[in-house]
């Protein structure tokens, strides 16, 4: 999976009043959870950019100087109720051991021959939850769409994998081509039907008159 640096410095003071004087400074108070104890740092607004303006899953990694370097991912984001302003950010460390569970987003491939009739395509989650040890967390999880036509589905059962698991149950719909108005019906099954203009040889050539409308 993708990694992205933020770099920072390890926090003196974690009270409000300090709290108060990093923001009006362009600062962001930060968090790490999940080692021995909490690391509270502090790190630029504009260092945040490349991790939250995109819809990739990343690996994060904390870079506070001389105080180490430490693997994360993302835990939560607390922003202004008005203002686009980053307000406090968490993450949780991760081990190369431990397995971790994060949000992984789906993406699709290919042309629907479904959509190409009219069908729509339906994107019940674009994000799935994956549990898995660092090194095996994907980048993103990818569905080949091409041969799906109308109301065709495509599970979680369809997209289970040795390297990691994902966290919902195998019925659940991640994708599917509804059907529309416009939608008209895939070529491939109307191949066992019989053209209007064709008669089967069995018929006498009097039902075959009727049929085609030229009975006297």
């Amino acid at each position: 999976m993708k990694s992205i640096t933020i770099s920072g410095s390890k926090r003196e003071s974690v009270g409000k009043k300090a709290t108060k004087a990093l923001r009006n400074a362009g600062l962001v108070p930060c968090v790490i959870y999940g080692g021995d104890e909490p690391i509270h740092f502090q790190a630029e607004e504009k260092a945040f950019k490349n991790l939250i303006y995109t819809p990739d899953a990343h690996l994060v990694v904390i870079d506070l100087g001389k105080d180490g370097q430490y693997n994360v991912i993302a835990q939560d984001m607390q922003w202004h109720p008005v203002k686009e302003l980053l307000l406090h950010a968490d993450f949780y460390q991760i081990f190369d051991d431990k397995k971790v569970t994060m949000e992984i987003p789906v993406i699709t491939v290919g042309t629907s021959r479904g959509v190409l009739n009219g069908g729509v395509l339906r994107r019940n989650n674009r994000k799935l939850r994956v549990k898995a040890l660092p090194a095996n967390l994907p980048d993103y999880i990818q569905i080949d769409i091409s041969d799906m036509k109308i109301g065709n589905k495509r599970y979680v059962r369809d997209l289970r994998v040795d390297e990691y698991e994902i966290m919902h149950p195998d019925s659940v719909v991640v994708v599917m081509i509804k059907t529309s108005r416009t939608a008209i019906a895939d070529e491939e099954d109307d191949e066992d039907e019989v053209p209007a203009d064709e008669v089967p040889a069995t018929e006498t050539d009097d039902v075959a008159a009727v049929k085609e409308g030229t009975d006297e």
